[in-house]
Order: C-alpha cells, then structure tokens, then sequence
C-alpha cells in the first residue's frame, strides 16, 4: 500500500531516524496562558466542590493547631518552667502532644480525600484527551509521531497528577499557615513581627524572577520528551527494519541527538528550579537571627519575656517552612501547567471530519457507489486526486491499479472518510457520504489492508473484533471462510492464544488471514481489499481467493492489487495514474487495447502468453 505524498511530518521524522540532524534549536518555547490552563484544571475539580469545602475545612484546622503549638512552647517557658512548677509543665505538654497529634491525624485525612478527588478529576481528563484523540481524523495522525501522543498521554497526565494530588493540600495548608503566623505575630508583638516581614519580598521576588525560566524550561523539557519518545518508539517497534538495513547506528545516534536534546532542556530547568531550596535555607537562618538579635536587645529591656523570644522563633522557623513549600510546589506546578497547556492543545485541536447535524442513518446498503468530480490533496501544494468520476454498481467487483503513488489508496481513504475530499461527491446509494453518520458508514465497509494490524490479546478476540456481539461459532466459521482455522488450531493453545504486540508470534501472512477473517465477520454490504493477498504464498493466495469470490459474492467490492492475475475476474479495471483515470474497462479489453494496463500487465508476465 502506497499513500501518495504524505503529510510533512512522517517523511522528515523517517529521514531524521536515518540521518540525524538538529532536532533542538536551543530556542525555548513560551509557555501558553497558565492562568487559562489553571483554570480549566480547576474545572476539572469544580464538581466536587462540596468535598473540597470538607478539605479545607480540615486544612484549616490542622494550621490552627500548627499554630497553637509555638504559642503553648511560649506559655510552657513563662509560666512553669521560668517558675519551676512541674505539675503545670506536665499539663501543658500533654496538651502540646495532643495539638501534635490531632494535627496530623487530620492533616492523613485531608490527604486521603484529596487523593480520592484528585484521581478521579484525572480520570475525567485522561478520558478527555483520549477520547478526543480517537475523534481526530488521520491527517492529525499524520502529523505527531505516536511518541510524541504517548508522552502527553503519560508524562504530561503524570505531571499533572504530582500537583494536583500531592500539592493542592499542601498549597493550601502553607497559604494559610503563612497568614495565621503573620497574625499570630502582629497580635503578640509588632515589632518582631515587623522584623519577619524582611525576608518576605526578597522570597517572592526571587521567586517571581525564578518563574519566568522555569515554567519555560517544564514546557521545552515535555516538549522534548515527547520528540524523544517518538524516536524510541518507531526505533523499537521497527527493529526488524533497523536491522535488516544495517541502520542501528544511525537509530543510536537519534536516540543520542534526541537525549542530548532532553538533558539540556532537564539542566536548564532544574538549574532555575533547585536555586530556591538553597536560598530558602540561607533566609530561614537570618531569620533566626534577625529575630534572636532583636528579641534578645528587647528581653534586656524587659520589653518582652524569653518565652516570647522562644515563640517568635518557634513561628519563625514555622514560617520559612511553609515559604521552602511553597518553593519546592513551584517547581512541580510549573511542570504541571507545561503539561496541561500541552494537554489541553491535543484537547482543543478541533475535530476535522464530524457528522452534519442532519446526518441521516445508513441501515443497509445495496452498495451503488460514484465518485463525481473527487478532488483530494494531503498538503495544500500536491493535489493527489484530480477530478476524478469513476462508479461502481450493486454488486461489482472493480479492481484499482496503478504504480506505486498513483492514488489507489487514497480513494480508499476518501471512500472511508477518514479523509473528507476537497470537491466533488463521493455517493452510496445515492447518498453523499458527507451526509451520514460515520459510524454507520464504516459499519458498511469491510477493511482489509496490505498492512495488517492485530492487537494484544487473543486469536479469538482479534477476530471478533469485526463484530463484538458474534459468538465463538460465528468466529471460528468466519476463520474457516478465511481458511485461517487449519493454522489456528495448530497454535498451543488454538483459538486461545495470545498474540504478542503487533502479533509478533504469528507470521505475516497467518495475520493477513486473521484480517480477512475478522472482516468476513463484520459481513458488511461493500468490501475493501488493499493487497489482501501480498503477504501469503502462492498455494494460499488461490484458496483465499475462493474464500472471497464466495464474500464478495452480491456485494460491491474494491480491490486494490499489484499482481495483476488477481483481478481477472473483476467487472471493471480502473488504472490509476498520478491521480487520474486513464483507462477502465474489464482485464480483457484494456489487453486489447493495448495502452497503459497492457504495459503494466507485460511488465509481470515477460516471457509469458497474455
């Protein structure tokens, strides 16, 4: 199968593989509007609004107790132990370890249930973004290797997860346990709490400075992810072909252009990230000393008492702890905003190819179909398909040839809409397809393709995939039609068994005939074949043969071959060349007359009687 000049994306990416160039061109990408990205995270969370009024409510109480304690250490140093009375110093401490206790028993709770909310807003957005990457047309597909989905998928999801899980609780619990020490200070005294107040604007200004780099290196670090995912991704599922053209070098040295690519983007961001932890200490240390020394010149005074002094160092260091919180977040939020702008792009790339809003159903179709004036290009510059008018009546088998590129496929695509053509009409039965439901449409259409796909699980779960509702009976007469059973019941555990990814354990041609046999279970009214035959041998080729005459008996059906003594029998040849018709009629006609088809068919047979 030959898609004609494919999109942009998957030509530069295969020659990037073999011959590695600049991958990274050192500009680091803006970040989009994280304010819009916050919100619509918040969105997520917005239907459980009532359980996180319970959270913080329950945040709330545990930074209250958190601030009872440095005030009860101060009562303790004034009232019992500057007095020597044991009997209230043991009071007191029974009732700090009770404020301790009841702290973090509430601070688990509130935990847990925000690590319940959490996971299911993510399941919502996981489901978002998956199903919306299923809605997408292929032309999206054409354009992002699957590395790159995968890294948005997994690794932007998971960012998002580290914040929103783990950070929301602790947000919240420092925003206000840095509020309730700043009031707890000013109520106890103003002007030690004047002096703490020092080391908050040079905190946020560092940290606003820091901002700006580091929410830009998160993004350029995902970005870079996700290019190096792509690259592991087709290096390991295409592993035959690397070997096969001697090509692991080169896979090794775009493994390596792509790492280098994410180490730079992991330094540039970690270096801004981890500068805040080390000044968080260095502030938390001159606080102490701001607050010993002034504390101290005012207990000389007897302006205040030691215990004061020791309740005042007590909130100060509660306060930097909140601030080193605050900080270490930071980093993670800015990795999850990165994520979520990358996520939500995927979410927000509009669906190309939808249903009319007066799509009509297609119950059953007598498979009448006409291509009128169909013109069709991938990239705005190349058209593919040229005016092309072409009809198949109820029933006919027409076989599709050309060379390589010519456009064969492409009809096919367009027949299934997973392209929508540029101009024209594609009709079946009269009606444009334009104008019905897809599901319907595709439930019509029977699929088989040169380059098969088999999924993970079972012989008798891949062909029931043609139709989920068929029973075991169903299934296993669908491979026997496909004369596939003989093969299967052979494998160790016959219908049973499972296929490794992509099928790895069965061979090529025993996964064409899975293909054929899960598309005569869908039983629909028009069959597609695309090179259904190509990868079995020659003994096989004529028994599947029969197996679709007797499929394509009463159906209408589209055949796409290169071996051109597989289309002896079709109603109509079409011969397809750069994206035009340039002869049709049936196989015996276009030998008389001699033109383009003639040429291709002697070019097989040379030495051989026509």
């Amino acid at each position: 199968m030959s898609v004609p000049s494919q999109p942009p994306r998957a030509q530069d990416y295969r020659t990037r593989m073999l011959r590695p160039g600049p991958a990274h061109p050192g500009k680091i990408e803006k970040a989009q509007n994280s304010r819009k990205a916050l919100a619509r995270l918040a969105g997520y969370l917005r239907p459980y609004a009532p359980v996180l009024g319970l959270v913080l409510g329950l945040v709330l109480v545990y930074t209250l107790l958190g601030l009872l304690g440095p005030y009860l250490m101060g009562v303790a140093i004034d009232r019992f132990i500057a007095l020597k009375d044991p009997n209230g110093l043991a009071r007191i401490a029974l009732l700090l370890l009770a404020v301790y206790a009841l702290e973090n028993g509430f601070q688990a709770v509130s935990a847990w249930i925000m690590a319940r909310v959490s996971q299911r807003a993510l399941k919502t957005l996981r489901g978002d973004l998956f199903g919306h990457l299923r809605s997408l047309s292929l032309r999206f597909f054409d354009r992002h290797t699957a590395g790159e989905l995968m890294s948005r998928l997994t690794n932007d999801i998971e960012a998002i997860n580290q914040a929103v899980s783990q950070n929301v609780v602790s947000l919240l619990a420092s925003v206000l346990s840095l509020g309730g020490i700043l009031i707890a200070m000013f109520l106890l005294n103003g002007w030690l709490a004047l002096a703490s107040l020092v080391v908050v604007p040079i905190m946020f200004g560092f940290t606003n400075f820091v901002a700006r780099y580091t929410r830009r290196g998160y993004r350029d670090l995902q970005k870079e992810l996700g290019q190096l995912n792509g690259v592991m991704e087709e290096a390991i599922s295409g592993q035959r072909v690397v070997k096969a053209f001697r090509r692991s070098d080169s896979a090794i040295a775009a493994f390596r252009e792509h790492n280098q690519a994410v180490y730079k983007a992991g330094v540039y961001a970690n270096t801004y990230a981890l500068l805040l932890m080390p000044l968080t200490n260095v502030l938390g240390n001159f606080f102490v000393i701001v607050l010993a020394g002034l504390g101290g010149w005012l207990a000389l005074r007897d302006l205040v008492s030691v215990g004061m002094i020791a309740t005042f160092i007590a909130y100060g260091r509660s306060f930097i702890q909140p601030l080193r919180s605050l900080a270490n977040m930071y980093n993670a939020i800015q990795a999850a905003l990165a994520g979520a702008e990358r996520v939500f792009e995927i979410i927000d790339t509009p669906v190309e190819i939808v249903d009319d809003p007066q799509a009509l159903p297609l119950e059953a179709v007598q498979g009448h179909v006409r291509f009128e004036d169909v013109s069709f290009r991938y990239t705005p510059d190349k058209p593919v398909i040229k005016n092309m008018s072409l009809e198949a009546k109820a029933g006919e088998t027409v076989a599709l040839v050309g060379p390589t590129g010519a456009g064969k496929t492409t009809i096919i695509n367009l027949l299934t809409r997973f392209y929508d053509i540029d101009s024209g009409r594609i009709s079946i039965d009269g009606q444009d397809i334009r104008h019905l439901r897809k599901a319907d449409l595709r439930r019509q259409l029977g699929l088989v393709l040169q380059d098969t796909f088999l999924f993970s699980g079972t012989v008798m779960e891949n062909i029931r995939y043609g139709r989920l509702e068929a029973s075991d009976e169903e299934c296993i007469a669908a491979a026997q039609t496909a004369e596939a059973d003989a093969f299967i019941r052979q494998l160790p555990q016959g219908y049973q068994t499972d296929l490794s990814e992509r099928a790895g354990n069965i061979s090529q041609g025993q996964r064409q005939l899975l293909s054929i046999a899960r598309a005569i279970l869908a039983d629909p009214g028009i069959l597609i074949l695309d090179e259904a035959t190509s990868s079995v041998d020659t003994r096989t080729e004529a028994r599947i043969q029969k197996a679709l005459l007797r499929l394509m008996q009463g159906r209408t059906s589209f055949v796409i071959a290169h071996r051109l003594s597989t289309i002896r029998d079709a109603d109509q040849v079409i011969v397809i060349n750069d994206g035009e018709i340039v002869e049709q009629g049936n196989h015996q006609a276009l030998l008389d007359k001699r033109g383009f088809y003639y040429n291709l068919y002697v070019s097989q047979f040379k030495g051989q009687q026509i």
